[in-house]
């Protein structure tokens, strides 16, 4: 019978891989899941993706969230400092002497 507990058993075992899931942690990026992954979200909206690897979105600026689509390459990151403009010799007198 296709929902006997034996059935489930066997379908189970087809279905779990045969090493756990590698997930990669990028600071300033997505979350790079080995696929294929199903993704349920907050809302309990469950979202499904067959690809070999899937950026999922951490900025939640992507418009095909949960999916990334590189917006948090547009943000401005509030840790680092502005650059610093290279000192010319017109503003530092004491560099031509």
């Amino acid at each position: 019978m296709p929902n006997s507990p034996e059935h489930l058993e066997q379908r189970e075992h087809l279905e779990r891989p045969r090493r756990p899931r590698r997930v990669t942690i990028d600071r300033d990026g997505p979350l790079l899941v080995e696929g294929p992954v199903e993704v349920v979200g907050d809302d309990g909206t469950v979202s499904v993706s067959s690809r070999f690897t899937v950026a999922i979105c951490t900025c939640r600026r992507s418009r095909t969230y949960p999916w990334c689509d590189t917006s948090h390459r547009r943000r401005v990151k509030q840790h680092e400092d502005k650059p610093v403009p290279p000192e010319t010799d017109d503003q530092n007198p004491e560099a031509s002497s």
